[in-house]
């Protein structure tokens, strides 16, 4: 089984690459396989992933139907040969639907699941742990990695609480951008050599000399070589490198206007992708079939940003240092 010392680097934040026609209201196989499979292998063969995880928010597992999300589970284990750990979302409304999804992730053969609390009515803290108590103890063989995300999932999960957490040794990740750097001390004090915390690519610096284990990106399939290099320099505790490129990454919210709307602003880096030319991610699905114009423009620049960026952390400067 998968643990926590298993879990570093980077972990990419996969799209749910969608066809052509996929944004039709009444389309029902919307998931582009080829070249799902395309990107997958080519991202893991230039280095810029360390764990895969796919239908998070930026994964639009909302979106998608159970027969897509099959398809897109097997289409992805597939594609990663088992070159890198692959952690499948199976965020739902209800936790027998988690399960549901979970038994089949396990039998397509992940390595684990990407697990946010059940989020129509806001969970209390005791059940939003009991929850991933529930999901260890029905998966003894499948690592879960816990999606804190309080913004969707509408919880915080204190760091009181992981004390409890960490009582199932096969929770062994999560996906964290909401902590103080005091309470990410007080965190890793009780989840070190446990739970791997992933934090935004943005936040490596600090908080990878404060413990965490990488960071996460979905900004990684414009393009991995800026998040490559702060991956690499974050190892080699090189911090002046690593706090100028998180700088530097920071910069990719501030190109463009702000464009208000929460959900207009996960799916401008959808619509990024596209512009940036290292993979197709397609598409946006129903609901989203009216693009301002403003999230258009956005697009572009943030495309535009990065580019430059993989101008100044090229991979080939990776290849030369190593």
């Amino acid at each position: 089984m998968i643990t926590a010392n298993d879990l570093k680097g980077i972990m990419a934040m996969m799209p749910a690459f969608t066809t052509k026609d996929g944004d039709r209201p009444d389309a029902e196989d919307t998931v582009n396989t080829a070249e799902l499979t395309r990107a997958v292998d080519q991202i893991i063969r230039d280095g810029g992933a360390n764990v895969i995880t796919t239908t998070g928010s930026f994964g639009e597992f909302h979106t998608l139907l159970w027969e897509e999300h099959k398809k897109l589970i097997e289409a992805t284990i597939a594609a990663v040969k088992k070159r890198v750990p692959v952690f499948i979302g199976c965020t739902n409304l209800n936790p027998r639907e988690a399960m549901r999804q979970a038994r089949f992730a396990q039998e397509a053969g992940a390595d684990g699941l990407l697990l946010g609390v059940p989020f129509y009515y806001q969970a209390t803290v005791d059940n939003a742990v009991q929850f991933y108590h529930d999901i260890a103890d029905a998966f003894p063989k499948l690592g879960v990695m816990i999606y804190h995300n309080p913004t969707h999932h509408r919880v915080t999960i204190p760091v009181g609480a992981f004390k409890k957490i960490t009582q199932k040794t096969n929770i062994v990740g999560m996906k964290d951008s909401h902590r103080t750097p005091l309470q990410f001390i007080e965190l890793m004090n009780t989840v070190k050599g446990k739970i791997s915390v992933f934090v935004n690519q943005t936040q490596a610096y600090p908080y990878v000399m404060l413990g965490a284990a990488g960071c996460w990106s979905f900004n990684v399939w414009m393009g991995p070589s800026p998040v490559m290099r702060l991956r690499d320099a974050c190892q080699a505790q090189d911090w002046e490198a690593a706090k100028q490129i998180c700088l530097d990454l920071d910069g990719v919210g501030k190109v463009g206007p702000n464009i208000g709307n929460l959900s207009w602003r996960e799916n401008v880096f959808k619509l990024s992708v596209n512009e940036a030319g290292y993979c197709t991610a397609g598409p946006l699905r129903a609901p989203w079939r009216i693009v301002p114009q403003e999230v258009i423009d956005n697009s572009k620049k943030i495309a535009a940003y990065w580019k430059t960026l993989c101008e100044r952390y090229p991979a080939e400067q990776l290849a030369k240092s190593a």
